[in-house]
């Protein structure tokens, strides 16, 4: 090999030691030319959210629920949902696209990285997508004093979880599906679905005994729980060991799912 030969190949970066930190890192830098407008939409959602519902619906709910005011029974089952619509918007769309459209699976593909390494990266970076907007949506119902417990920082390791349950699966839909339109229909069928009925608007107790058991079995109510244990200071409805349990039983599922159909698109 020449010299220059040997120069270009020394300059050349490594992978780290963890070759999924190189596909989370990719991401990061995309969203250094949008971070500002999420970080504006972060605050704004809560600050709307707190003034329309907890306070304007709140206004006419006067024995709030379980004897709490409604704004503070209100925020973790919000803090959840958010979560959750969160991680589904950058596991469906920015998912499909890399697949169908701008194809960047393919071209991380062709680099030493494995499947594997694209997949969690890819995760990992939808984590922290969860992580800085419930961080944003913390502050700004804190300020409102809306949490009534300093356990209320719990909450984030909690959606983090919750972020990764239902983004994995989500991932593993999103690399199968023939058109985008079947990601609307998720979102039309599944995801506004639990976000209404999985105790982040009222109780699930107050649903007939079939629907409640349906909300019992999305990943959604199970965060709700902990975040609503934890913003209040009480003890959740369920065990806590059982709620992470279960959540990060549909992260491994999911995982397992997306990773099967990632490396039967990726690999030729």
């Amino acid at each position: 090999m020449s010299a220059a030969g040997s120069a270009r190949e020394r300059a050349r970066p490594a992978l780290p030691r963890v070759p999924a930190l190189a596909v989370f890192g990719y991401f990061l830098v995309g969203y250094r030319r949008t971070w500002r407008a999420g970080v504006f939409s972060s605050f704004l959602l809560p600050v709307l959210t707190v003034l329309g519902f907890g306070l304007g619906v709140g206004a006419y709910i006067d024995q709030g629920v379980d004897g709490v005011r409604y704004l503070d029974w209100l925020v973790p089952g919000l803090i959840a949902s958010t979560a959750l619509q969160v991680a589904i918007g950058d596991s469906t769309w920015p998912v499909f696209s890399n697949f169908q459209w701008i194809k960047t699976y393919f071209a991380q593909s062709a680099a030493p990285l494995r499947v594997a390494d694209i997949l969690g990266g890819h995760l990992a970076f939808v984590v922290f997508r969860v992580f800085t907007s419930i961080a944003a949506f913390l502050l700004v119902t804190g300020l409102f004093g809306a949490l009534r417990s300093p356990w209320a920082v719990v909450a984030l390791p909690v959606v983090m979880l919750l972020g990764l349950a239902v983004a994995a699966p989500t991932f593993a839909y999103a690399a199968v599906v023939s058109s985008d339109s079947w990601l609307a229909m998720l979102f039309r069928f599944a995801i506004i679905p639990m976000t209404l009925f999985a105790g982040v608007f009222f109780p699930v107790e107050s649903l007939p005994e079939v629907l409640r058991w349906l909300a019992y079995a999305t990943p959604l109510w199970h965060a709700v729980d902990l975040c609503r244990a934890a913003t209040l200071g009480v003890a959740p409805q369920w065990s806590v060991a059982g709620h992470l349990l279960y959540l990060a039983a549909w992260s491994v599922g999911g995982w397992l799912l997306a990773l099967r159909a990632f490396r039967r698109k990726l690999i030729v």
